[in-house]
């Protein structure tokens, strides 16, 4: 919880900069904690803003929630961490209301969504944390750096099935890390799309339900690097580590298309093995998509293709905007803790 000093900052730092994202990096690197989210920093500056204070105000006189009520959330909680709020209302026979702010504000607990990691080995966050420290090295010398960069990646979009990340929370006063496998289902198409600071290019979809060298190589000739380069002549390349993107043909064609300047295993920039919590298409793009996607059933593999056109042609400015900035976020944040996983709120 935030000290009424770090509250006062962050209202401070809001109104200066008009950024939440801003806001947030001033706070890490100030406080050396996790930043407030989203909503406290804005609710912060509102009420600054209606009262001129920070300082909780006294409410009509409705009666506080007996510590013998405040016992038994504590309790079907502890038995059951991931009930939903509602579940808990109706069990209890308590308002909705009542539940949230005794697990905000009386028990402390936060609601931590179920998030997807590669496992790291010892050697990786060495690695991670040079890579971070490279980047923002470049981008204190040039403003402009991150700008060039082009991220690409694949991602498998199932007919059926997927992890609703949304509608998971496991309640608890700390992150229990709780990850999930998802599941592969068919049938299925491969999708790849790369991201600049201005546009979605993409999608490309793959007619082969396994991608190898030979098949990316293809792509990358015929589709990706034409589109790529005519936007930005020196643009910088990324693509991790995935099989199809370490063969031999692949990174001589990116040394001859993109000398000095791509990012991936084995090249001139070398990018951090099993780090999708740092690719912008991982934390933003994918999950955008498929919050679309799978809104209400697929029924066939044409239809699924369709839906995700529609959805990568509803991503705007303004969100590649807000994604951009997030990413040296997202590097501070794996220097900070010397390259272990980047937790997403």
């Amino acid at each position: 919880m935030a000290t009424m000093q770090e509250k006062a900052m962050c209202v401070l730092w809001f109104f200066e900069t008009k950024s939440v994202i801003t806001t947030q990096r001033r706070f890490r690197t100030t406080y050396k904690k996790d930043p407030p989210s989203d909503n406290p920093i804005r609710r912060w500056c509102t009420q600054f803003q209606e009262t001129g204070s920070l300082l909780h105000r006294k409410g009509a006189g409705r009666p506080r929630t007996s510590q013998e009520n405040v016992d038994r959330i504590q309790e079907t909680f502890t038995r059951s961490p991931r009930k939903s709020t509602r579940q808990a209302a109706v069990q209890l026979h308590m308002p909705h209301t009542t539940i949230w702010n005794v697990l905000h504000n009386r028990l402390h607990l936060n609601a931590y969504k179920v998030q997807i990691v590669q496992a790291l080995h010892p050697s990786d966050k060495p690695l991670r944390f040079e890579f971070a420290e490279q980047i923002l090295t470049r981008i204190e010398d040039d403003e402009n750096y991150l700008r060039k960069w082009f991220f690409c990646d694949e991602s498998t979009f199932h007919v059926s099935g997927k992890v609703n990340k949304h509608n998971c929370r496991i309640w608890g006063s700390e992150n229990p890390h709780n990850y999930r496998e998802l599941e592969r289902d068919s049938p299925k198409v491969n999708v790849w799309c790369v991201l600049s600071h201005t546009e979605v290019i993409g999608p490309f979809f793959f007619a082969e339900t396994t991608i190898n060298s030979v098949t990316y190589l293809d792509m990358l000739e015929m589709y990706a690097v034409p589109q790529m380069q005519q936007h930005q002549p020196d643009v910088i390349f990324q693509q991790d580590g995935a099989p199809p993107h370490w063969g031999m043909i692949v990174r001589d064609f990116s040394d001859e298309n993109c000398p000095d300047r791509w990012c991936g295993r084995g090249g001139p920039i070398p990018w951090p093995p099993r780090s999708p919590d740092i690719i912008l298409l991982d934390f933003f793009l994918w999950g955008f998509v498929k919050n679309i996607v799978y809104k209400t059933p697929v029924p066939s593999l044409d239809e699924l293709k369709r839906r995700i056109v529609t959805a990568i042609q509803n991503v705007t400015p303004q969100m590649l905007e807000n994604t951009w900035r997030e990413i040296a976020f997202l590097l501070d944040v794996l220097r900070d803790t010397k390259g272990s996983h980047v937790q997403i709120h």
